[in-house]
């Protein structure tokens, strides 16, 4: 399974660790990868994917459900 979210597109990114003298060793963040229960066509579907991804999901469904709501 790939460290890569199927949403968003994001995955790991390179850097450099630098240490108090300035030294440069070589490192590597990885994506926030949960796992979460999302509806899809209508089925409750385990999928992993971005915490920032999931955040960004909810607050556009939540949005949604506020506007049909008024």
């Amino acid at each position: 399974m790939s460290r890569k979210c199927p949403i968003t597109g994001k995955g790991p990114v390179s850097g450099n660790n630098r240490s108090h003298s300035l030294r440069a060793t070589r490192r590597k963040w990885n994506v926030n990868l949960q796992k979460y229960h999302v509806e899809i066509n209508g089925k409750m579907v385990e999928i992993r994917m971005s915490a920032r991804a999931y955040r960004a999901l909810n607050k556009s469904t939540n949005k949604a459900a506020k506007d049909s709501a008024e």
